[in-house]
């Protein structure tokens, strides 16, 4: 498929418009607002301020697609691609400006969540209907959260309570015998506010490989959340999210369990000293049941985390420590169990008018794979208030994973102990321009990842082994528009992802993506589509097995038909587009799902 053909894919989320009064009505040079985002660097900050290249995803945004799976919000947004084997439910990546799953991080309202066995994270198991917003940045972030930062980083916020009570129940069905309920109550006692909310998901499921049988997925997952607002404008806060189940797969089944546990205290310590702690724990655990084997893969990754962020007029300093354990158990006889992570950070932020800089560094000690340092320097300038420019360097790893360096001997394949961790350096430029309605963003970027863990031999013996450099060079387009009540999206995405050692075109990695998305609300309606486009791509490193590239659509109508009730209807791949993004084998392709439609009913309290 001729990727000019393909139409225009990514999520780029309309930002916050300034209202529009009458005193201003002659003058239209008014600024679009920058939505305040946590991920780009280290506190609040816009968008513009944080100089990064960074999508946003609201609540309406969320709510309005309602997506079957939670990397249907991801897919398409400029520089991530997502493969999966089969439909929802089924093993999934997400890869960001060509860096594969391992190398992205994901964090859950600030809790990394991965597995240290596989490397990545579930993306998978997360449940969307509990999640209110998703910040995702694009390029190195380890200088901020350490390994695996290379790509970028993911970061989703779940149901956050607000002040009074509210509450909400919805029910919904859809073909493949899917079945779906969730409801939530929050409420208010003083400063302290409270929320819990449910879901519980059922499917038959789609075949995920041709002429294959139906797999199946069930999810039931639970959110609580304690918030109290201290006196002296500080913050406590206590979160859990857990989500569990089952999956088929071909061969097998794996019952799962993800959780995030977190504790954040955040208090002024004076006008210009601002410190928080954060004690989390992460889990990703599976039991695996096929005719071969069964297994089990636990991980738990428990951190603690001290910032103090110091603040002079319009500059800001930014220094903490941290302390990260990986801890593992399974039916492999691993050399090592656990490893545990000290680091020392600093992030400093100069203001000056129109000019903005931002110097990050970080020093990791890991008792597995030694001592790394990661920084990063990024500077903008704003031309007016409308148009601004920015630039970034910055240096990045991922760390291998404990398949990769302790794996016990089996088939004639083991882990190595002696691996290094990949690295990289990214250089990027940008510009954009935010104004009342509508926004635009151009960058181009090129990144080069050396010690590229790879397959190969010692002694004899299959294992991994830094062999491989690779480059990815690209750019990236992201636009917006929002007035009366029309909404629209768009972003493009060119990259050039290569083996340096073969001059490949890199796994899996297409060179073309793009989205469109239109939305339209019309008093108690509302409707909506997007039309997503893929190019070709290899299975195979040879570049021998092509993947063709596709184009799917999606349509969404809702209706509040009812003071506190609404209804919505949401088709995804609405002209039934058989596509893969991954091969089981050389002559069998992983599928996605066909047609899916979803009918929910919803009341608000």
């Amino acid at each position: 498929m001729k990727v000019a053909r393909l139409v225009t894919r990514g999520l780029v989320i309309p930002l916050l418009l300034s209202p529009l009064s009458s005193v201003v009505a002659q003058d239209r040079q008014l600024a679009q607002l920058d939505p305040i985002v946590i991920t780009g660097a280290y506190g609040p900050k816009t968008v513009g301020e944080s100089l990064a290249s960074m999508s946003v995803l609201d609540e309406k945004d969320i709510r309005s697609k309602a997506p079957a799976d939670f990397t249907e919000l991801l897919r398409g947004q400029p520089g991530i691609q997502v493969t999966g084997n089969g439909s929802f439910g089924k093993s999934t990546s997400v890869n960001i400006r060509g860096v594969r799953n391992a190398g992205t991080v994901f964090l859950v309202d600030g809790v990394k969540m991965h597995s240290a066995t596989g490397g990545g994270a579930s993306w998978q198991y997360v449940p969307t209907e509990l999640i209110q917003r998703v910040e995702i940045v694009r390029g190195p972030r380890s200088s901020l959260y350490g390994a695996d930062a290379m790509g970028g980083v993911v970061q989703a916020f779940t149901l956050n309570p607000k002040y009074g009570q509210r509450g909400w129940v919805e029910t919904g069905a859809g073909n493949f015998a899917t079945q779906k309920v969730s409801a939530g109550l929050s409420g208010t006692a003083g400063n302290t506010r409270f929320s819990l909310s449910g879901l519980h998901k059922d499917s038959d499921g789609t075949a995920i490989v041709e002429n294959g049988e139906d797999k199946g997925f069930r999810n039931t997952a639970g959110l609580g959340r304690i918030v109290h607002d201290l006196d002296n404008g500080g913050e406590a806060s206590v979160v859990l999210l857990q989500s569990e189940g089952n999956t088929e797969y071909e061969g097998g089944h794996i019952d799962y369990m993800m959780r995030s546990f977190g504790f954040n205290l955040m208090t002024p310590v004076n006008d210009n000293w601002q410190t928080k702690v954060q004690v989390s724990e992460s889990r990703d655990e599976t039991d695996t049941f096929s005719h071969y084997a069964d297994t089990t893969y636990n991980t738990r990754l428990q951190q603690a985390r001290w910032e103090n962020t110091f603040s002079y007029y319009a500059h800001e300093l930014v220094v903490g420590t941290e302390l990260q354990q990986d801890k593992i158990s399974s039916t492999q006889d691993y050399a090592e169990t656990s490893r545990t992570n000290t680091a020392v950070f600093s992030q400093l932020r100069l203001n000056f008018g129109a000019l903005d800089t931002q110097l990050s560094v970080r020093s990791d000690d890991n008792q597995a794979y030694g001592s790394k340092e990661t920084g990063g320097l990024a500077v903008g300038y704003s031309f007016d208030r409308f148009h601004r420019v920015r630039a970034s360097y910055g240096t990045a790893f991922r760390a291998p994973t404990f398949n990769d360096l302790y794996w016990p001997l089996s088939f004639n394949y083991q882990g190595n102990p002696d691996l290094k961790s990949e690295t990289s350096k990214s250089y990027e430029l940008g510009i954009s321009g935010n104004y009342e309605r509508w926004f635009w963003d151009l960058a181009v970027y090129q990144m080069d990842i050396d010690n590229l863990i790879s397959s190969g031999q010692v002694a004899g013996v299959d294992t991994p082994v830094n062999v491989n450099q690779a480059r990815t060079r690209g750019a990236e387009f992201a636009g917006g528009y929002e007035f009366d009540g029309w909404r629209t999206a768009i972003a493009l995405t060119y990259m050039d992802p290569e083996d340096r050692e073969t001059g490949k075109q890199l796994r899996r990695l297409t060179k073309q993506t793009a989205r469109f998305d239109l939305d339209k609300a019309i008093g108690h309606f509302s409707f909506g589509g997007s039309v997503i486009a893929e190019g070709d791509r290899y299975d195979d490193a040879a570049n021998q097995n092509k993947l063709a590239g596709f184009v799917t659509v999606d349509v969404r109508a809702g209706w509040s038909f009812a003071p506190n009730w609404s209804t919505r209807l949401t088709l995804a791949n609405v002209l039934d587009k058989e596509y893969s993004t991954a091969k089981k084998s050389k002559n069998l392709n992983y599928i996605a799902a066909d047609r899916t439609g979803m009918l929910t009913v919803r009341y608000d309290l």
